[in-house]
């Protein structure tokens, strides 16, 4: 049968329909798999509510779940069942009788026949044009073994391929080897995996296995499931969204800063701010928010280490106004808990600052918690990248802030080695004199045009951050014992 001319199918679960390419062919069988708690029947139902809100007939045929439990699923989501047509196929509790059982016959004989014919008597009856079949196990242990299991699911496509219906099969794996009968007869085959790590929320992924005929986004994508249903969020591929623009300058507001900078940092780049614990590094970034929310632009905060009252508090005691910005929506926070947020539901969370509102800066505090956050660091790297480059491509000025090991020194080691991905980079040292720690601030590169080579000096306090004049009297300061030049030992303001 041709497909609708009315294009593909929604199913009715966000994200789903952009990693599918734009939904599903319509009068196709499809195959949704994965083990018990993986999310199936949750996309089913909302595959079938998506039907309801068409105007279209739709069928829920249970295997295995009585209606009763499936109200259940539904009540937990806040959703009605009611305009779904649902179909238990369970075994009565007369076949439990010692007179019911089979004696002459295998019960797949008898009971594989009896129940297709009544699935299909309420297909001809009800004429939906959604159904869904929970779940293949029942099936496949009522066809007794392989050839009539895949006989059964053949004549189950051709039956349905003259009747207007798009299909969806779930199967929960749970048979001891793994065929792929029902992959090969499926137009297309969704995967939903769940794995448990030693601390933290499950982390869920759905795969697309094959869609013919179609171009999907491949490779795995987060999703999770709350009340509302399952939500998908799609691998972030930033080739997508490739596009030109002027790298405009965004000052910082602080002159000498600005002066260091060449001028301030540029819209589509991203820049590091590297040094020891307590260096200002939060701080900066702040600042460059703050600024922007002074020009009218919004900006996004994404902190992983300190909780937003602490921020606030931080930001209050250095006389750096964030309240009223944050009041007025063009600076928003977002604490983020990596035991509980997948690495593609956090993409998803940045690019809605991007998109939904319009920020023009995007702070990611800190490359220390981002690693925690992914579950694999070797997979890192090229997930930062793929984030930066759309981030860049999209106008946006990126702030890393990394936090290294050990105070002092030059023997400082970073967990994530981001440096070469960044378009400029800003280090803060600790050095000692006089007895006192000081503070430095230097930038080591900068991708978007001239700047300082000076090592400048760099305090806080009650009044804000301050930038002093270029250290021209030390020798040394990044090991952390600088040497004074002409015998002089004191620190420039």
């Amino acid at each position: 049968m041709e497909p609708n001319a009315s294009g593909p199918l929604s199913t009715g679960v966000p994200g789903l329909n952009d990693v599918l390419g734009g939904g599903l062919e319509p009068n196709r069988l499809y195959l949704l798999e994965g083990m018990p708690g993986a999310g199936k029947t949750t996309i089913a139902l909302q595959f079938l509510l998506e039907g309801v809100s068409a105007g279209e007939s739709v069928l829920y045929v249970t295997l295995s779940e009585t209606e009763t439990e499936l109200r259940g699923v539904a009540a937990s989501h806040g959703w009605d069942l009611s305009a779904i047509h649902i179909r238990e196929m369970l075994p009565t509790q007369d076949a439990l009788q010692p007179e019911e059982q089979y004696t002459m016959f295998h019960p797949s004989e008898m009971e594989l026949s009896e129940t297709t014919l009544r699935i299909l008597g309420d297909v001809e009856t009800l004429k939906p044009s959604r159904v869904v079949f929970d779940s293949l196990s029942e099936l496949r242990l009522l066809s007794g073994n392989s050839l009539r299991y895949r006989r059964q699911i053949l004549a189950l496509k051709q039956f349905f391929a003259g009747r207007q219906c798009t299909v969806v099969l779930l199967d929960d794996m749970t048979a001891t080897e793994h065929d792929l009968q029902v992959q090969s007869i499926a137009h297309a085959v969704l995967r939903l995996e769940q794995s448990n790590s030693d601390y933290g929320a499950a982390r869920r992924r759905l795969l697309v296995v094959k869609y013919r005929g179609q171009s999907f986004r491949g490779g795995y994508h987060d999703y999770k499931i709350e009340r509302g249903g399952l939500h998908v969020f799609p691998r972030l591929v930033a080739a997508e969204h490739s596009r030109e623009m002027m790298l405009t300058k965004l000052p910082s507001g602080i002159d000498k800063l600005d002066a260091l900078l060449g001028g301030g940092l540029e819209k589509g780049t991203s820049t590091l701010f590297v040094g020891a614990p307590g260096t200002g590094k939060s701080s900066l970034a702040v600042q460059f928010a703050i600024a922007a929310a002074q020009r009218g632009e919004s900006s996004a905060l994404f902190i992983f280490d300190e909780s937003i009252n602490t921020l606030r508090t931080r930001c209050m005691g250095l006389g750096m106004e964030i309240e009223p910005h944050l009041a007025s929506g063009l600076i928003r926070i977002k604490q983020i808990d990596p035991a509980e947020l997948s690495p593609g539901e956090l993409v998803h969370e940045i690019r809605l600052a991007v998109t939904r509102h319009s920020a023009t800066v995007v702070v990611i505090d800190s490359l220390n918690g981002y690693l925690n956050a992914m579950p694999d660091e070797r997979f890192l790297i090229v997930h930062l990248h793929e984030l930066l480059t759309y981030l860049g491509q999209s106008g946006v000025a990126t702030l890393l802030v990394g936090a290294q090991h050990g105070l002092v020194g030059m023997q400082m080691q970073t967990p994530v080695d981001a440096s070469y991905l960044a378009d400029a980079v800003v280090l803060l040292r600790y050095f000692e004199s006089d007895g006192e720690v000081h503070q430095a601030i230097s930038v080591l590169k900068k991708r978007g045009g001239v700047h300082e080579r000076s090592i400048r000096a760099f305090s806080m306090d009650h009044n804000g951050l301050n930038v002093g004049e270029p250290l021209r009297r030390f020798r040394g300061i990044l090991t952390g014992v600088p040497v004074p030049i002409d015998g002089v030992s004191a620190v420039p303001p």
